[in-house]
């Protein structure tokens, strides 16, 4: 007898062995012993979950001949036996994505006239039911809302809402859910123990976990790995093997050198992977998972129950938790989900995955919000630890704190910003730009306006001298060059940003606002086109 694949070999034969879908296996059941079965079933639900499984078991169940008190199938007489082997005419199992024109349905719609052979319903199962035409879907129609008393349509899908709504209403809706790791492996042990395979709980525990919620998938699983260690124990590091998967400590030393940005170090931890030949896709999806779990547990100190790994795992995992802060472990998940998609149509996957390692090393390469801020964290660290020598007024101004009040402020104190505007503007035009200002200040203290244009953008904006432009309509950001001030004129410089800027003043003052961006050596107020409009007291009263 040729080998029969393990999901196929133990597909569950009644109710009770469908494990993880109780409310859809109780509903059918009751139906069942109340004499209450519908004519139209839609099972929904991801890949693996049961629903051709229990679409047969009902099959099975409402034909029985001498069903159980329960309402499940005996499994003992001769209907029960020619469903299961898959040669009773009572069940009709249609595949969608070859089976789906007009011509099909119609097919259907003809044999649907006709009363089953034995047994008392004829049961339609179309599968992925979501691939069938639009006009196989109207013909559809009809028959689904109103069959003949003796047929029972189960549509399962993978995905609802490409179905139309006419078909929707017309069906009972049951939505299977992913099945859980602790469920899973429970089954897994068990199916092992009826196959007289011997294997570590950690082994069997990390398939359940690949199997991400799909029965099926961990048999496949399961399968590849004892059909690869024929005759020997399944061990977790033949697992790890067989599944091209890495070992949570192999993540411990790659996170322990990407929180102390050594990057050549990093690197030489996936060229390891590399030629242990580590599958890549599955490695950034396993480390992925690896920075969530370092997020939970940074987050709270109760999480214990949430995370499926070993005691030593989570020890070793709280160490590195220590080492590593909540924005950094942001960006670090934000790089690799983005990278994820990527990396499976890459046809240079080593390179795509080396870009991202060095990107978490080098915050400097990115421009947005949590980079900066990444650089200022590692900047901070550097201060304290003393590789970097300031100044008390720099010090002062990192910290927030002001400097010596005894010492006047010379910039200040050589021009009164007030009485020049008052002296050069026109009453009107220094009213505008008392609005220009006052949008610009309700854009940084609102939320939803800050975010409008981005909160990284907002931020350097905040390194910009506002200036007031030779029409006396204008405006001008002038940057110096400091390191942050070309950062920020290097994103004013590009065109849609200004533009998002000049909209929602707009919006906030209803006049049109030109800006536009400067590079200047000194930010010293002197004249008109010099002061910053961010320090003027806009409450000065303008003489006529």
């Amino acid at each position: 007898m040729s080998y029969m694949a393990l999901y196929r070999k133990w597909r569950p034969d009644e109710f009770e062995e469908v494990k993880g879908q109780e409310h859809v296996v109780t509903t059918l059941k009751n139906q069942i012993i109340h004499d209450r079965v519908g004519h139209a079933y839609l099972f929904c639900g991801t890949r693996g979950t049961g629903k051709t499984t229990v679409a047969k078991l009902f099959a099975k169940a409402v034909n029985c001949e001498h069903p159980l008190e329960d309402g499940s199938p005996c499994n003992e007489c001769a209907v029960c036996k020619a469903i299961s082997a898959g040669s009773s005419l009572n069940v009709i199992e249609i595949d969608a994505a070859s089976n789906n024109g007009v011509d099909n349905i119609r097919d259907i719609r003809e044999e649907v006239q006709y009363s089953p052979t034995e047994g008392k319903y004829k049961v339609y199962i179309i599968d992925e039911v979501h691939m069938l035409s639009i006009g196989a879907f109207n013909a559809l129609l009809k028959t689904l809302e109103e069959p003949p008393s003796y047929v029972i349509f189960i549509l399962a899908t993978t995905e609802a809402h490409k179905i139309p709504i006419t078909i929707l209403s017309r069906c009972q809706r049951y939505d299977f859910r992913r099945i859980s790791v602790e469920i899973i492996y429970e089954r897994l042990s068990e199916l092992l123990e009826r196959e007289g395979v011997e294997a570590e709980e950690k082994a069997v525990r990390y398939v359940a976990k690949a199997a991400d919620g799909s029965m099926r998938d961990a048999l496949s699983l399961l399968d590849q790995c004892i059909a690869f260690y024929l005759g020997q124990k399944l061990t977790y590091e033949k697992v790890l093997e067989v599944l091209g998967a890495v070992d949570v400590e192999v993540f411990n030393e790659l996170m322990r050198h990407v929180a102390a940005n050594e990057t050549m170090e990093a690197l030489k931890v996936v060229d390891e992977i590399v030629w242990q030949g580590r599958e890549l896709a599955q490695f950034v999806t396993d480390f992925t998972w690896y920075m969530r779990n370092l997020l939970l547990l940074k987050s709270s100190d109760s999480v214990n129950d949430q995370l499926d790994i070993s005691a030593e795992n989570l020890e070793s995992m709280r160490q590195v938790a220590g080492i590593v802060g909540m924005n950094s472990l942001m960006r670090y998940v934000r790089i690799f989900s983005e990278m994820s998609n990527q990396i499976r149509y890459a046809t240079q996957k080593r390179v795509t995955l080396e870009l991202a390692i060095i990107k978490l090393t080098t915050p400097q390469m990115e421009s947005n919000m949590d980079s900066v801020l990444e650089r200022i964290r590692m900047l901070e660290k550097k201060v304290e630890e003393g590789f970097v020598n300031i100044t008390e007024e720099q010090l002062a101004v990192i910290s927030g704190g002001q400097k010596d009040q005894g010492v006047p402020d010379k910039e200040e104190s050589e021009i009164d910003r007030e009485e020049v505007l008052q002296r050069e503007l026109e009453p009107a035009e220094c009213e505008d730009m008392k609005m220009i200002m006052e949008s610009i200040d309700r854009m940084r203290q609102k939320t939803e306006l800050r975010n409008k244009i981005g909160a990284g953008t907002m931020s350097l904006l905040g390194e910009a001298s506002i200036n007031v432009g030779h029409d006396h309509k204008s405006i001008v950001l002038s940057f110096e060059g400091t390191e942050k001030g070309k950062m920020a004129y290097t994103q004013f410089s590009k065109i849609e940003h200004r533009q998002v800027l000049q909209d929602m003043i707009g919006e906030l003052t209803g006049k049109r606002v030109d800006i536009t961006c400067q590079m200047k050596e000194s930010l010293v107020e002197t004249d008109i086109s010099n002061i910053n409009l961010s320090k003027v007291n806009f409450d000065i009263v303008i003489t006529q």
